[in-house]
């Protein structure tokens, strides 16, 4: 049987001289949990498992499209889809989409991730005709604007990918791993761009019927793990791979806890880790909340548990509450020097 290895997540400012940092930032480890399916887990020193499986989730993960990832990066969302869950068609036309935009760069966003195809539960693909007339105006509109955020696009269609790239998106969020259009990889490896690899248990349509993981945590990662495989088999190195444990895509509530409590077993992946959890059911359901909109308190407590984590990039709605959450963090974290 396989084994699995966590870093156990430590933010306190002594270290152990038998430590490693995760990912070369700021979060470090000296114990790992061993997981394997059948067994309990059990802790062990983390320099008593194998010196390539440390390599892997203390290597530095470099840049994401020119950003540092030595300190968390805020990525907002910017849909501009008539029925997203949480802003369905606030940000339908190209006027309010820019005015959007602007105002998360002003608030601290470094990254933009554009959408033009919703992908809640129970959301009914659209044409890729439909999905570039809805991206496409916004990304011209950029370019001419020359803005100072970088930008991702998020779909799941090679198409609308490369004309996003084409006019200056860096970075791909594809909900589907790269499982739903068999040219995306094929852009991807053609543009250099990045990829984030997210996920997802079924379709949007039918993704939350029953879901079910023989151990969740597990069957996620391993998942991940062949998606990067065939990446790297198609050209694409992990320096451009970004991985999504995909919270509440095919996953119920104790799934999504599962996936959270656990999340620093993903840097074993060797992998920038990405958490998009913004204003998602579970944390309407947990803290008593039926409007996403007024999730954002809930939505910053998982973003400050995924940082403690040791989690490089946070995908969210409220740019102006994660940004003064994550400037305090920054400021615990890395104290300035005399």
């Amino acid at each position: 049987m396989s084994l699995y290895y966590r870093p156990i997540p430590r933010v306190d400012p002594c270290k152990t001289s038998e430590s490693f940092a995760i990912a070369a930032g700021g979060i470090w480890f000296d114990q790992v949990e061993v997981l394997e399916r059948g067994r309990e887990p059990y802790v062990v020193p983390a320099n008593a498992i194998p010196e390539e499986r440390i390599h892997e989730i203390k290597n530095s993960r470099g840049k994401l499209m020119g950003i540092s990832t030595d300190k968390p990066i805020l990525m907002g969302i910017l849909n501009t889809t008539p029925d997203s869950f949480s802003d369905g068609g606030a940000f339908a036309t190209t006027d309010a989409a820019i005015k959007k935009i602007k105002n998360m760069e002003a608030q601290g966003a470094q990254i933009i991730d554009v959408g033009g195809e919703s992908t809640k539960p129970g959301a009914v693909a659209v044409s890729q005709e439909l999905e570039c007339k809805r991206i496409r105006p916004i990304f011209e509109q950029i370019e001419r604007e020359k803005s100072n955020v970088s930008f991702s696009i998020d779909t799941r269609k090679s198409g609308v990918a490369d004309i996003a790239i084409r006019l200056g998106a860096g970075m791909v969020n594809d909900v589907s791993a790269m499982t739903y259009d068999d040219e995306m990889s094929s852009v991807i490896t053609k543009h250099k761009a990045h990829i984030c690899l997210m996920h997802s248990n079924g379709d949007p349509e039918t993704m939350q019927i029953a879901p079910y993981y023989d151990n969740v945590l597990l069957d996620v990662y391993d998942s991940l793990s062949l998606r990067i495989v065939e990446a790297e088999k198609m050209g694409i190195p992990k320096s451009r791979i970004i991985i999504d444990p995909g919270i509440g895509f095919g996953k119920n509530i104790e799934h999504n806890l599962a996936l959270l409590k656990r999340l620093s077993l993903f840097h074993g992946l060797g992998c920038k880790v990405l958490l998009g959890a913004s204003r998602k059911k579970f944390i309407g359901v947990i803290g008593q909340e039926q409007i996403p909109s007024k999730r954002a308190l809930g939505s910053v407590a998982v973003g400050l548990e995924a940082l403690r984590q040791g989690v490089q990039v946070l995908r969210v709605h409220d740019i102006a509450e994660h940004y003064q959450a994550v400037a305090l963090w920054n400021a615990m974290l890395f104290p300035k020097t005399a």
